[in-house]
């Protein structure tokens, strides 16, 4: 592996650096995005059983915030409904859609970082192409043609220019699949909180016609 980068010359590292931030942006996704930690199947079946208890509702919405995203959107409507027990239907759904706000920028963290290097990748390793061109085309002496070329540089040039156009393509292809698998999580995920808080609103405005 070395070798390799011996051959690809300095225009590798860039890429290098790309490829390991693109690896750490995926793991913590991978790791943020689970369901147990976004939407878990029985939260709001949950959240609308702790909605009809009269004691220490204040303390068991703040565990349901604290337990996943969509916990956080369907917490907030039960802390305004606390704080205002009179609040209009529109101000529940505003709270909950501030939360949503705030959990939606929360979960496409490090996706632009990730997009960004599904398309520098590529521009990196042409810049090596490049530069190994122009290394193949300095290798050649003034006046005397083919003849005169040096073939240590040469075959230099060669390496620079195909090593990081392969490792370009390498690191790119992969941030880029990732990126559009995320980008449909997320949005999966979004249409998924949006679903919940809508019946979760709905829920809470027929418990205060009860009461």
């Amino acid at each position: 592996m070395f070798s390799i980068i011996q051959s690809a010359g300095w225009p590798i590292w860039p890429l290098i650096f790309a490829s390991f931030l693109g690896l750490a942006v995926v793991i913590e996704r991978l790791f943020s995005l689970r369901v147990s930690r976004i939407a878990p199947p029985k939260l709001l079946d949950e959240a609308m059983r702790i909605s009809r208890q009269t004691v220490g509702k204040r303390e068991l919405a703040a565990q349901l915030a604290a337990s996943s995203a969509l916990g956080e959107v369907l917490a907030s409507g039960l802390i305004a409904l606390h704080k205002n027990p009179n609040c209009s239907e529109d101000d529940l759904r505003a709270s909950m859609e501030g939360s949503g706000r705030e959990v939606a920028h929360d979960m496409e963290r490090y996706l632009s970082a990730l997009a960004t290097i599904a398309s520098a990748a590529p521009l990196l390793g042409l810049l090596g192409t490049v530069i190994g061109m122009i290394e193949i085309f300095g290798s050649q002496s003034p006046g005397t043609g083919a003849a005169g070329a040096n073939p240590a540089q040469l075959a230099h040039g060669i390496s620079v220019a195909l090593y990081n156009t392969a490792f370009g393509l390498m690191v790119a292809i992969p941030s880029l699949i990732f990126w559009r698998y995320f980008r449909a999580t997320v949005d999966a995920y979004l249409l998924t909180l949006e679903l919940a808080a809508d019946q979760f609103v709905r829920h809470l405005k027929t418990l205060r016609v009860a009461a």
